[in-house]
């Protein structure tokens, strides 16, 4: 296609259908690439008491069993008496095992040991055994409650599945429970509900997600608790604690909550342990109190990566007498281990996709028979488990008499997987049956005894960790086709980027003389730009880059900005070379220039230094850590500084629209200093009631705002455009009347594009930390900056450079703002302010503005943008005919956060793709392709608002135009 021929309706036509066929693409990938992990169908009985390969017709028959017989029956082919008759699983949401065990073979802090001190001595009489169970990402709540129940390592999309939990279809613990006649009760989170619907024959659920609540939340389960320890007629209790996740969430591991939160569920644990003694009056049995967490918190309370802080969760096991556990230190386990040890502690199967190994220590009390019968039930249904997803695993093929093993690392060399489970399994299988036959003679503390558990134990061990890790196989076809739609829409994109570039430019050069212009030559600055993405798709390859990600955005940003500098001083100085006298507006140009530099410099450090972001340097100490360490008088005081000093921009920077009615621009004034000074009564009266029970009173402050908000910014929008007024209209000249349109259409988008800004950093001030106040600041200077570097530059920078220049500080500012590319930095808190009752839609949109909030902010402002920029040369001489201005003012705008955003999209999804069997695929790169088609979507919308806004504003100017014509 010609550049000349590039219309504005063939441009927009080919920039949708390009979008388009991105999306498809993009979901195409993403269907293929998280699928549901397959599982085995139906669930596990009576053969999960025989070998693999035992022929079923030795199976006893158990359709007509009643749910007591059937319990006998597994008792009777388990050959191992259940060690409890009842179970209490208690978990307290996103409670650290450290805050309890400790770490590292030190002791948990003083102030958390003192807050819970009945279950620090069930720990040191030996009443308890205390695990650090690990977590497998993504550390949120329903996938992890599946992983215990099931056993199974579910799929990385369960993050998304977590905000709409479906019922749990596949073999789980709870089913087999039910299915020997147990009686099930639940009080608390309302996703046991969800995925166990019908199953609870009493409960009272409470929404997870509603995290202002720290009180009443697990008052709802407390409340229970006196009359459920009294009674007799359920075998399982489940008591889902959500105040301590929430705790963490709002003040994070150091909130003055924390402690007084942890003597509560000491109480908790007190009061069920004295319950559940047996006594001489009470026939309720050996009940077992199970006490787990979901998953850990990082400091600041979040969760959902994969860090050492998230994933460390606990497994608490509390029995009526001592554990004869002989380790002093806590020990370690896997959170999918839970499931084939609480089936084994109570006598039931084993569920079919469970990829865990039973907990040893919890079985010390058992004879040496008894814990060998164990280990190989737990052996047998792993290899059942090999057995379907290998097909060709058959023990019977290999042949392992030259196998050695030295106990921890098995023998490297094997020709295939399957030879080496077969081989670890055989040998554990072979010793346990010359055991049993007794041609070894026995010894409960003898070397063969010893021999046959840890060879059990290496079996189990290394088929779990490969189960537990093993890439789900994925279609490549619908992958690489899925790449190839992005590569498509990308180089689209690109193509009319570099058409339209190719039309400006020309009419550019016949506007000034060769002799002055310089636009024909490639500069610093514009390579620079190619040269960033360049880095940017490179350093997609490296998972630590991929961590650290902001060092790259703030260096760039910086650097980009330092050669601007150069370039204006280059100007200046060559000026005064030539000994060319210049106009006292280029004078104040550079001047100005100079300044929003600096400006744009000085607020791109302070960003850099409010968080210390990524992964392996949050620890290093940053301003916002020091100013929490300071006290909240610190923030509150910054935040209100920061309040006042946007409304006061803001308010000067809408007097530079000169050309507007006096009396108009008073109320569009107004109407920016209202929503702003409600704002800054939010913070200074309810901002601290927030998330406390009291809170009713700030949620409704909160949606007055969000209301006045879309009010305010609405009628701007809708109004300007008719309300700003023609200049000269009474002139007849067609040039002077087409200027006249022209500073029109300019100060409309002027006032509009302000109010844009102005109004989403007001939002982002109420719904971001406190301590982000600031950093919402630099953001706002920096796009006023960055405005007021724009408007002198005509001459001498082209129109790409500035609009990526605002994208990459957009990326900057997004780190700057605390996120990562890990999941545990999203604000889930701040998705709750002004919500009254919980709402999943509402407070995913709200938790998506308060993590976007730097990109969207400088997609906006391409409104103000455009208006700085001289487009009266664009405006042809028919009238009504806006195609030539729309695709000036919008063509740049629009496609080049389309074609950047492309570029990085099918760089990182290519990257993705080829390290789909990489270590770190789901705990690093993973996370940051969710991060990736967020930003797609971001942008997506950001240029979706720009373009309705600047369409709207050209369409209304028209209409008007027409109507003085016809009125004339």
């Amino acid at each position: 296609m010609d550049s000349s021929s590039l219309t504005c309706k063939k441009l927009t036509v080919i920039a949708v259908l390009a979008v388009l066929i991105q999306v498809f693409g993009l979901a195409l990938f993403v269907l293929g690439f998280f699928p549901v992990k397959p599982a085995l169908s139906g669930f596990s009985g009576v053969e999960s008491f025989y070998p693999p390969g035992a022929d079923a017709a030795e199976f006893q028959n158990t359709t007509n069993l009643s749910d007591s017989q059937l319990k006998y029956l597994y008792q009777e082919l388990s050959l191992v008496p259940p060690l409890f008759d009842r179970l209490i699983l208690m978990v307290i949401d996103g409670l650290p095992a450290e805050f309890v065990l400790g770490k590292d073979g030190e002791p948990p802090p003083k102030s958390f040991m003192e807050a819970m001190p009945y279950t620090q001595s069930l720990l040191s009489k030996g009443r308890a055994i205390g695990y650090h169970a690990k977590a497998a990402p993504p550390t949120v709540t329903m996938p992890r409650l599946k992983a215990m129940v099931s056993g199974a390592v579910g799929g990385f999309l369960d993050v998304a599945f977590n905000f709409n939990t479906q019922a749990l279809l596949d073999d789980n613990i709870i089913v087999q429970f039910l299915k020997v006649g147990w009686k099930l009760v639940m009080h608390g989170d309302e996703t046991w509900l969800k995925l166990f619907p019908g199953m609870f024959s009493r409960h009272d659920g409470v929404s997870s997600f509603f995290v202002k609540d720290t009180v009443q939340v697990d008052q709802n389960v407390s409340r229970h608790l006196v009359d459920e320890l009294s009674r007799a007629d359920w075998s399982l209790l489940i008591l889902h604690y959500l105040g301590l996740d929430h705790v963490g969430h709002i003040g994070g591991r150091n909130s003055v909550l924390m402690a007084p939160k942890l003597e509560e569920m000491d109480e908790v644990i007190k009061m069920i342990d004295l319950n559940s003694l047996p006594t001489n009056n009470n026939d309720k049995g050996r009940t077992l109190l199970l006490v787990v967490s979901d998953h850990g918190m990082t400091e600041n309370g979040n969760h959902g990566g994969s860090s050492f802080e998230e994933t460390d969760s606990l497994a608490l096991f509390i029995g009526p007498t001592n554990f004869e556990s002989t380790s002093g230190t806590p020990n370690k386990a896997n959170q999918v281990d839970l499931a084939s040890t609480l089936a084994l502690l109570f006598g039931v199967p084993i569920p079919k996709n469970n990829v865990g190994m039973l907990m040893p220590e919890t079985f010390k009390s058992l004879t040496v028979d008894q814990q060998l019968r164990l280990l190989e039930l737990n052996s047998w249904q792993l290899l059942r488990l090999l057995e379907a997803q290998l097909p060709g695993l058959v023990c019977e093929n290999f042949s392992c008499d030259n196998f050695r093993d030295d106990g921890s690392e098995m023998t490297r060399g094997y020709s295939s997987m399957e030879e080496t489970f077969c081989c670890l399994y055989m040998k554990a299988a072979d010793l346990h049956r010359s055991w049993k036959s007794g041609e070894e003679k026995r010894s409960a503390s003898g070397d063969n005894c010893h021999s046959i558990l840890m060879a059990y134990h290496n079996f189990l061990r290394t088929a779990s960790e490969w189960l537990s890790h093993r890439a789900t196989d994925k279609p490549v076809g619908r992958l690489i086709f899925g790449v190839a739609a992005m590569l498509v829409s990308c180089l689209i994109l690109l193509s009319l980027l570099f058409l339209l570039g190719k039309q400006v430019f020309s009419e550019q050069n016949q506007q000034f003389s060769s002799a002055n212009n310089d636009l024909s030559w490639w500069h610093l600055d514009e390579v620079f730009i190619l040269v960033v993405i360049v880095i940017v798709v490179i350093s997609m390859g490296s998972s630590s880059l991929v961590e650290e990600e902001q060092y790259i955005w703030h260096f760039m940003t910086s650097s980009l900005y330092l050669l601007s500098l150069r370039k204006v001083m280059q100007h200046i100085v060559t000026r005064t070379e030539q000994n060319t006298s210049a106009t006292l507006g280029l004078k104040t140009n550079n001047y100005i220039q100079i300044c929003s530099i600096f400006v744009i410099l000085s607020s791109g450090r302070f960003l850099r230094g409010w968080h210390q972001g990524g992964v392996n340097w949050t620890n290093l100490p940053d301003i916002s850590k020091w100013l929490e360490q300071a006290g909240n008088t610190y923030i509150k005081l910054l935040q209100l500084v920061s309040v006042i000093i946007i409304i006061n921009l803001s308010l000067v920077s809408l007097m530079w629209s000169r050309r507007s009615k006096k009396n108009f621009m008073t109320i569009v004034s107004l109407m920016h200093l209202f929503p702003g000074w409600l704002v800054l009564h939010y913070i200074t009266k309810y901002q601290d009631v927030a998330f406390s029970t009291g809170s009713y009173d700030a949620t409704v402050m909160a949606q007055l705002i969000y209301v006045v908000l879309g009010f305010c910014s609405t009628t701007i929008v809708v109004a300007v455009p008719w309300c700003i007024p023609f200049q000269n209209r009474t002139l007849s000249v067609p040039e002077v009347q087409r200027k006249a349109w022209g500073l029109c259409f300019r100060d409309s988008a002027y006032v509009i594009g302000l109010s844009y800004v102005y109004y989403w950093s007001l939002l982002q001030l109420l719904l971001q930390q406190p301590v982000n106040s600031m950093p919402v600041l630099f953001l706002f200077l920096q796009v006023l900056a960055s405005i007021w570097f724009s408007s002198g530059s005509n001459q001498h920078r082209r129109q790409w450079v500035e609009i990526a220049a605002l994208y990459y500080m957009g990326m900057a500012g997004h780190f700057g703002l605390g996120n990562t590319n890990t999941l545990a930095t999203i604000d889930v808190a701040g998705a709750f302010i002004g919500v009254l009752n919980h709402s999943t839609v509402l407070s995913g949109v709200l938790m998506f503005i308060i993590t976007y909030a730097s990109p969207m902010l400088h997609l906006l402002s391409m409104v103000m943008y455009n208006s700085v920029k001289d487009t009266s040369s664009s405006i042809i001489s028919e009238k009504g005919n806006i195609g030539s201005l729309l695709k000036r003012t919008l063509g740049f705008p629009c496609l080049v956060p389309l074609g950047l955003n492309s570029i990085l999209l099918i760089a990182y999804t290519t990257v993705l793709l080829l390290m789909r069997n990489h270590l770190f695929v789901w705990s690093v790169f993973s996370p940051k392709f969710l991060y990736v088609c967020a930003t797609t979507v971001c942008v997506c919308v950001g240029v979706s608002i720009v373009a309705s806004t600047m369409i709207y504003i050209s369409l209304v100017l028209t209409y008007r135009e027409k109507l003085h014509t016809h009125t004339d």
